[in-house]
């Protein structure tokens, strides 16, 4: 890829256009070249580092540029001169909705620390499997691939997911609530996917009304409004591991 394609890999329409992102940083460059041990698809992956960075190992193809253009390629305010380009593989959705793993839904989530932070908790935890609906942050985000330190790599996602589509493909859908059977109740485990609302916005009631969900609550002192998304995400993940 030419270096002027490059530059505009932070841009969500470039990166659909030349299918490929963009990461930053030694932690998730390293990160990538242990998952590419296992997953043939990051191979194709190239690394850049910058003439003063220190040489690394790696079977990745590997390229020196100059700080100048390191500058252009990196968004944080401290770069650390390594950066990498790993082409977008979309995850395949089961056959007949049949899926081992358990299912995570997040209704238009739109802040992109949430998105990391949660992908980094599945990851944690494994077993499970991340549905973003339609008009969620970007998954290739820069900020949401810093928070996620290469979660998003062992968690399988599907993007621009159509919420009125999972009555098809789940018999059993549970909620978070405000109201509801708490999430400590043995019952909740027992569903094939778990829906969670905007940070923001919670679910709309057309949703609620759309499609048949359970709701379940995370006991607490409600001192306060509600919990973060990626603490109730966090939480909910522990139970059903736990």
């Amino acid at each position: 890829m030419k270096f002027d394609e490059l530059k505009k890999l932070h841009q969500k329409k470039y990166r659909e256009q030349f299918g490929h992102y963009l990461i930053e940083g030694e932690h998730l460059v390293l990160e990538l070249i242990k998952a590419a041990e296992i997953r043939a698809d990051l191979r194709a992956s190239t690394i850049y580092i910058s003439e003063d960075h220190a040489p690394i190992e790696s079977s990745l193809a590997i390229q020196v540029i100059s700080n100048k253009q390191m500058a252009e390629l990196t968004e944080t305010d401290s770069p650390q001169g390594i950066v990498a380009l790993v082409p977008i593989v979309p995850t395949t959705t089961p056959v007949d909705g049949q899926t081992r793993e358990t299912t995570i839904c997040l209704y238009e989530i739109q802040d992109p620390g949430n998105l990391g932070t949660i992908l980094r908790s599945l990851a944690w935890f494994g077993g499970f499997r991340c549905l973003l609906t339609t008009n969620s942050v970007d998954l290739y985000n820069g900020k949401v691939l810093r928070a996620s330190l290469g979660a998003h790599w062992h968690v399988p996602i599907e993007t621009e997911v159509k919420v009125a589509s999972l009555p098809a493909r789940f018999s059993k859908i549970a909620r978070l609530d405000m109201h509801g059977k708490s999430t400590r109740d043995e019952s909740f485990r027992d569903f094939d996917c778990y829906l969670f609302g905007n940070e923001a916005r919670g679910l709309p009631r057309s949703v609620i009304d759309g499609v048949p969900t359970t709701p379940f609550t995370i006991t607490g002192l409600r001192t306060i409004e509600s919990l973060n998304l990626a603490s109730a995400v966090n939480v909910c993940a522990y139970e059903l591991r736990r």
